[in-house]
């Protein structure tokens, strides 16, 4: 099963102060929500996280069956059938979004043993 490309999205407290700790790390703005502006993608090397004020109360990890920003790739494993798997599997899922659909974007997150949060976010 390929969960397509993985980040981490950062639970922080204040945008522009993380913005400009993570650029003393070396990494740059590579995209952002034009709208609302209370997130952030930041960027080093391959590396992507993502900056939310707001929007998460801890640090999530995050797959993107698909592809993300933009980028969608040419063969993915849909979420849907991620989910599918996954609940065969007995794992529980909260949060669905889109996956009475069949096809398109669609989301829904786990939460591992330990509590952390794993978002499976499709965008395409």
């Amino acid at each position: 099963m390929d969960l397509g490309p993985f980040s981490i999205l950062l639970a922080v407290k204040d945008l522009e102060a993380s913005k400009k700790f993570y650029e003393k790390l070396g990494f740059t703005a590579f995209s952002s929500d034009p709208s609302n502006k209370n997130w952030l993608v930041m960027k080093n090397g391959d590396v992507e996280i993502g900056i939310f004020q707001g929007m998460f109360e801890k640090n999530t990890l995050c797959f993107n069956p698909g592809g993300k920003l933009g980028r969608p790739l040419s063969h993915f494993t849909d979420v849907r059938e991620i989910h599918r798997r996954l609940k065969n599997e007995g794992v529980e899922t909260k949060e669905e979004a889109g996956l009475t659909t069949e096809s398109g974007p669609a989301g829904f997150v786990v939460i591992d043993p330990d509590g952390n949060e794993i978002l499976f976010d499709q965008h395409v």
